[in-house]
């Protein structure tokens, strides 16, 4: 009885003390939406040290990205019907979309691959479109280059699926983040021996005294053992390192994270503000 005597008498000044306080202001915030492979994905990718790293409070970064897909079997799956859900979500100023693909496009990807000349530029041709159609903004990046190296050369084998993304950006008017380019730079002058550091895992000593020499050789990690269960209950998911030339370790993500972050803010004035460098 004692306490809701209490409540009841300080109902009305709780009022008050609300009428009395200024209209709050309304916050005005943006969202950016990540949209492709496994080099931008959790796991493997930038995009989780982008999003966690790089942008303010005010941008909310939805990291949407998948391991193993391609600018076809990322829409096929209904991967794509989950990005325009997001960028459809009321109540943000601007919605940009960050669209990354080529590695898995690429020729001997079962059901993934896309013919270069026609069909992948196509399907990018067609998520610009549809971002656009959202009411959200596309930027599209070029491929993440691969770590391997010959006679101290990074080789280049996603330069053509570059080029095409290029292609389509000047045909459409696109903002080109032109992130190929730039990850060459930085790698080629790593080398290929602190270039490795990039990776989810160190290599072993076999493939490092390769590289010294200036020339990476591939190297077939062993998988991971799984742990067992607990009793009745499902398993969890692993995360499953291991060293390659392709996917990142936290060392490669905030290099690449940070490498975006600083493009985007070049080619989104707009987002400028709210973009940690």
């Amino acid at each position: 009885m004692i306490r809701a005597a209490l409540l009841c008498a300080l109902l009305p000044l709780v009022a008050v003390a609300q009428e009395s306080r200024p209209p709050a202001t309304p916050i005005h915030a943006d969202k950016i939406v990540l949209v492709g492979d496994s080099t931008t994905a959790v796991q493997g990718g930038w995009g989780p040290a982008f999003c966690a790293h790089h942008v303010t409070s005010f941008v909310a970064c939805v990291d949407l990205a998948r391991g193993g897909r391609s600018s076809y079997s990322y829409r096929a799956e209904g991967s794509w019907d989950l990005a325009l859900a997001e960028m459809r979500v009321a109540g943000y100023d601007e919605v940009w979309v960050l669209v990354q693909f080529g590695h898995n496009d690429q020729p001997g990807k079962p059901g993934r691959s896309t013919d270069l000349e026609r069909e992948f530029p196509q399907n990018l041709r067609r998520y610009v479109a549809e971002i656009r159609a959202a009411g959200a903004r596309p930027v599209l990046l070029t491929p993440l280059t691969r770590r391997q190296f010959e006679d101290g050369r990074l080789l280049d084998d996603l330069a053509p699926w570059a080029e095409a993304v290029r292609t389509v950006a000047r045909e459409t008017a696109t903002p080109l983040l032109d992130l190929h380019a730039r990850s060459r730079e930085i790698v080629q002058a790593l080398g290929p021996v602190q270039a490795m550091r990039l990776a989810q895992v160190a290599p072993p000593s076999s493939v490092v005294a390769a590289a010294q020499g200036g020339t990476t050789v591939d190297h077939d990690a062993p998988p991971p053992a799984r742990g067992a269960a607990a009793d009745g209950l499902p398993p969890l998911a692993q995360a499953k390192p291991s060293f390659d030339y392709t996917h990142l370790g936290d060392r490669g993500a905030e290099v690449f994270a940070a490498l975006v972050a600083d493009e985007l803010s070049r080619i989104e004035p707009e987002l400028r503000g709210r973009l940690i460098p």
